[in-house]
């Protein structure tokens, strides 16, 4: 039996979300946004009332709440968003700030944008991933437009310093987007008290469907719409909404946050003993920092295997990756950022607990790395 140990590529549905969702699919299918008979009355309500439970989660009203197809659309909005508004307005800010381990989702809106006008900085990350917090003191500038941080690293799971770059943005009069699709259901964040402007998330990171996610804005922050054809959203989002996936995220946010802190520290529980079981194999860095990361998230590199056969041994048992889900297997960007070469990029295991894991996959799991590793290191 395959032991699924993936969960920051995605995670299951969680059972309660599907039963929560079923009813909006065939006997409630009304459109939300008609509103001049019941059905579509009570699909209105139901996407209020999931509004409501993502907001609550960040501990902002519910009017903050934009729904998107998911977080990488929540970021495009956010970057391209807050950019062409400040052209429209003529803001004199251009300047835009992000870092060399940040998802594909914001690097290349931040790119597109730098090449349209925008200058860009990336900054480089410690070999732990964590942020220099000197080096963004120093790239702020009175032209700083935004700047755009993850709370959580989908590779190595790095928890960066949210509060005190989100002060160091107010001081400078610059924006603080934070994509936190891996993060929201997994830690506490209240965008206000870390300083954070404008939020990103996905469902199918927390137990929820694919295809739904959001971004929450503070107050008085103007975006310019990225998809046009309608007032849905506040005008900034235009198309249908899917009221059964947005059913659907409201209710995986409400149980995520329910049990955030009992399985946050069950899994790191499991996350360290499948680390110390590593250990004894010899020849595994860790990847990242020792415990500034997620409770679930565990990233090594094997020394001296080639890692195109140590994920072909490993795939018939573990579900594992060597890097994010949106790399199409090309060398990690985020592991090149902390120092590592491209054969040690290659031959790295990113492992991702659930809800659902078990001490006994973890088991299996040290049993597959090590008879991989026997079979790798024998002698030609």
């Amino acid at each position: 039996m395959l032991a699924y140990l993936d969960h920051h590529a995605t995670t299951p549905c969680d059972p309660r979300v599907l039963t929560a969702m079923e009813p909006w699919w065939c006997r409630q299918f009304a459109n939300p946004a008609s509103r001049l008979y019941r059905p579509a009355l009570e699909a209105a309500a139901a996407v209020e009332i999931a509004r409501g439970q993502v907001a609550a989660a960040l501990a902002m009203p519910a009017e903050a709440v934009i729904f998107t197809s998911g977080a990488t659309e929540a970021n495009n909005l956010a970057l391209k968003g807050v950019a062409e508004a400040a052209l429209e307005r003529g803001e004199p800010r251009r300047g835009l700030i992000t870092l060399a381990t940040e998802h594909r989702a914001v690097l290349d809106p931040l790119a597109w944008l730098s090449r349209h006008g925008f200058p860009l900085t990336v900054l480089p990350v410690r070999p732990d991933g964590l942020l220099d917090l000197q080096r963004l003191a120093d790239a702020l500038s009175p032209d700083t437009l935004l700047v755009s941080v993850m709370a959580a690293n989908n590779e190595i799971g790095v928890l960066q310093d949210l509060a005190a770059i989100g002060a160091l943005c107010r001081q400078h009069g610059a924006l603080f987007h934070c994509d936190a699709a891996q993060a929201v259901g997994h830690i506490p964040l209240a965008m206000t008290t870390l300083g954070i402007d404008l939020l990103s998330l996905s469902g199918h990171k927390l137990y929820g469907p694919k295809g739904c996610g959001a971004l929450l804005r503070r107050d008085g922050i103007a975006l310019a719409p990225q998809q046009h054809g309608g007032s849905q959203e506040g005008g900034l989002r235009a198309g249908t909404l899917a009221v059964p996936l947005l059913v659907g995220l409201g209710a995986a946010v409400e149980l995520a946050m329910a049990d955030q802190v009992e399985r946050s520290a069950r899994l790191t529980g499991l996350r360290d003993q499948l680390w110390e079981g590593l250990e004894r194999l010899g020849g595994v860095q860790l990847n990242g920092p020792q415990r500034q990361r997620l409770g679930h998230n565990l990233n090594i590199s094997i020394a001296g295997v080639d890692g195109q056969r140590l994920h072909r041994l490993l795939r018939s048992t573990l579900a594992v990756s060597s890097g994010s889900a949106c790399s199409q297997g090309s060398p990690s960007h985020v592991l090149a950022a902390l120092g590592r070469s491209r054969l040690q990029a290659a031959a790295s295991i990113r492992f991702g607990l659930g809800r659902d894991t078990s001490a006994a996959e973890i088991d299996r799991a040290l049993a597959a790395v090590a008879a991989a590793l026997a079979e790798l290191r024998q002698p030609l």
